[in-house]
């Protein structure tokens, strides 16, 4: 049975991340859910400098809006133009 290299390095690369892959999903989830605030910032309250170049993205992460504020602890959308629930 014939190896590549490149099959080798990404055996090496998946057995190096085998034990961390739980913290890198975490670390990724963190960073998601504080770009969705930065996005949606302004229309919570927080003053964001950024917002017209962040209202291009709506409809893009739209459909994460729903997951993000459940895992805030928001029961319901804070956002009166927005309604998931």
């Amino acid at each position: 049975m014939k190896f590549s290299l490149k099959r080798l390095f990404e055996f090496y690369d998946e057995v190096l991340s085998l034990p961390h892959k739980n913290e890198i999903a975490r670390e990724l989830r963190d960073e998601d859910d504080l770009f969705l605030l930065l996005v949606y910032s302004d229309m919570l309250g927080i003053p964001n400098p950024a917002f017209y170049y962040t209202l291009e993205l709506y409809p893009y992460i739209i459909e994460k809006f729903h997951d993000w504020h459940l895992r805030m602890g928001m029961e319901k959308s804070p956002l009166d133009g927005i309604r998931c629930c």
